[in-house]
């Protein structure tokens, strides 16, 4: 993978921060009705702000348009606070996810991310990243109820957790499962934080007790106790991958 991200300014009001091994995209790239039939819209986790790109040659990409959510989201669904391009939440989330996957973690390829300012204080974003091949939310794998598959993801997590990672929305639907391999995807707002080597940090804690939540919620159709034991295998496979 690069070492570097391109800037590319368009204009006054628009960006793009792209992967140096990216194809070149313009603004109708972050744009689906550009795509036509190639896009489609995400129907698991997507919010109705993310699309699959399917592309004639090479990976199919996702294109993800940051919304807000909640009763914020409604009346100011899409823009935000302007406080200069290298704090936009697509450009940091861009080069969050060069530096995990330079690092050798399961992500998704970065491509590129796109600012536009419809006024000189808010802006407007969006990212694209490489669809994982074959990958399905950790709920709609064929393997949901199988232990090995509950141990691959305690080991994951703790990977990341290692490598300092706080995933801010650590939910099953941010974990793809593709085959054998377990991937994390969606890293708006998460950060790069200490990580001791005596005492495991609160935000560890913090990530497990989120994740476990929406465990509980989304893997609602396997029986408590069933739920439990399967964590209980989860738990052990991340505390065995201490480093």
């Amino acid at each position: 993978m690069s070492d570097e991200l391109i800037l590319v300014r368009i204009s006054r009001a628009e960006a793009i921060l792209r992967a140096q091994a990216c194809p070149s995209v313009t603004p109708e790239s972050f744009a689906p009705a550009s795509w036509g039939d190639q896009a489609v819209a995400v129907s698991e986790g997507g919010r109705g702000s993310a699309w699959f790109i399917h592309r004639d040659f090479g990976t199919d990409w996702v294109l993800r348009h940051y919304r807000r959510g909640g009763l914020v989201g409604r009346l100011i669904a899409r823009r935000y606070m302007f406080s200069g391009l290298e704090r936009t939440r697509a450009f940091r989330e861009l080069r969050l996810l060069h530096i995990l996957k330079a690092e050798g973690l399961p992500v998704p390829t970065p491509l590129a991310a796109y600012i536009y300012q419809p006024v000189p204080m808010a802006y407007e974003a969006a990212i694209l990243i490489e669809r994982i091949p074959d990958a399905v939310p950790w709920p709609s794998a064929e393997s949901r109820s199988e232990c090995h598959l509950w141990q691959k993801i305690g080991r994951t997590i703790r990977q990341f957790h290692n490598a300092g990672l706080y995933h801010a929305d650590l939910n099953c639907d941010n974990v793809m499962v593709a085959g054998d391999d377990i991937y994390l995807i969606d890293f708006d707002k998460c950060q790069i934080r200490p990580v001791s080597s005596q005492v495991m940090p609160r935000w560890m804690t913090s990530n497990l007790k989120r994740l476990r939540r929406s465990v509980d919620k989304r893997l609602a159709l396997l029986a408590a106790a069933e739920r439990n034991e399967l964590w209980q295998h989860l738990e052990l496979a991340y505390l065995s991958e201490s480093g």
